[in-house]
């Protein structure tokens, strides 16, 4: 389907910006390429996922494991995605929300949740209706494609962490998971994991990571994070959205997949982790 929201005027849509890079810029060689990479499995019975960790990189490195993640959602239907990132190119304090009315993909616009985004202004002070983190960042961008695949129709709150402390990280997931509680969302984390390393050297990194995820533990993941145990660029929003499921009830987190870029490039001297996780 093609995706459009009567929301969403042209001046005030945040275009895409690494379309033809990250991912192919044509509408239809990108439907064809997600739907390649997403590897439609069931979840487990009686269980609505309530959110994802997934990793942002170029599809030719990371998709296969997104596509992993994104797969699990197939049959699921969500109000609202609530996506949660790192800032790769802009330093600022707190969060950053998208002052604008949608995203747009070559795939279609993606309307903003606007009344979701006001409730958390509203119930947080760290975060700010902005266009800081969202100019030009991809680790938001990458994973609607595989949203709009897969689910019918959503609406968007881009969320973008600056300086990620844990003061931060935490406080953004107790003001999410204070007003999701009324609402149908899914929360995606959008993090590679270790940057350049050896790829056994970021395996031994990447596991701490993998295991504070898999035993749900938002708390020793930003201990790791903050004394260098395990590395993410994302583990600040990771932490956030583990703290705002945790919340909401979640109580089981999967790990679904796991890679190195090595895998992909056949060179292990210098890798970048990826991560694909599910939680109920």
């Amino acid at each position: 389907m093609k995706w459009q929201s009567n929301n969403a005027e042209a001046n005030d849509v945040r275009r895409f910006s690494v379309a033809g890079t990250f991912y192919p810029g044509d509408p239809v060689e990108l439907a064809s390429t997600v739907e390649r990479l997403t590897l439609s499995e069931p979840a487990k019975a009686g269980k609505k996922i309530r959110g994802i960790i997934a990793p942002h990189a170029g599809y030719v490195y990371s998709g296969q494991t997104a596509g992993a993640v994104y797969g699990r959602l197939a049959g699921f239907e969500y109000d609202t995605v609530v996506v949660v990132a790192p800032s790769h190119r802009e330093f600022f304090e707190g969060v950053s929300v998208y002052e604008g009315s949608a995203y747009a993909t070559p795939l279609g616009v993606i309307a903003v949740d606007r009344a979701l985004r006001e409730e958390l202004i509203e119930a947080s002070p760290i975060v700010h209706a902005s266009l800081a983190g969202h100019r030009s960042e991809h680790a938001v961008e990458v994973h609607l494609p595989f949203l709009q695949k897969v689910l019918t129709h959503f609406l968007l709150l881009p969320l973008v962490i600056g300086h990620q402390t844990p003061e931060v990280c935490f406080g953004l997931g107790k003001a999410l998971g204070e007003i999701l509680k009324k609402r149908d969302a899914l929360v995606v984390a959008s993090t590679d994991l270790s940057h350049f390393y050896p790829d056994d050297v970021a395996k031994q990194k990447d596991a701490v990571m993998i295991e504070d995820v898999a035993r749900f533990d938002d708390e020793s993941l930003m201990a790791h994070l903050e004394d260098g145990s395990t590395e993410a660029c994302g583990g600040g929003p990771t932490v956030a959205v583990l703290a705002a499921l945790k919340c909401l009830g979640a109580n089981c987190a999967e790990i679904i997949a796991y890679a190195t870029s090595g895998d992909v490039t056949g060179d292990r001297s210098s890798v970048v982790g990826y991560l694909g996780a599910i939680v109920y």
